[in-house]
């Protein structure tokens, strides 16, 4: 069985970091490309970071660069995502997301919210 756990989320002000994690089980995690995705009441999910099996790239969208990274570490089956200098606009469940071809696998999601 394929889980995808998510922690790290909370309450945090604006201007703070947040580091969230994902520890995989159930597939060979160091093929998986890993994702996190963010949704916000209302709102589409959005990618929020990319990083491939290899761990030698990685994406970040234009409006999160600079503030965000994401990392893996294939020996823990972990995939972080550092979140620093927060915005109210980042409070959103934010999902981590493994896929490999036409395989694909999410977590449950971890809230963080940015307000002071």
């Amino acid at each position: 069985q394929v889980q995808l756990v998510e922690s790290g989320g909370g309450l945090v002000q604006p201007g703070g970091s947040l580091r969230l994690s994902c520890v995989v089980s159930g597939l060979t995690f160091s093929i998986f490309a890993m994702r996190w995705y963010r949704q916000a009441p209302g709102e589409e999910r959005e990618l929020v970071a990319y990083i491939n099996s290899a761990n030698d790239m990685t994406y970040v969208p234009d409006s999160m660069r600079g503030r965000f990274t994401i990392s893996r570490d294939n020996a823990k089956n972990t995939v972080i995502l550092q979140m620093n200098s927060l915005k109210p606009g980042d409070s959103a469940v934010y999902y981590c997301h493994s896929r490999r071809g036409s395989l694909e696998f999410w977590g449950q999601g971890t809230q963080v919210t940015v307000s002071s």
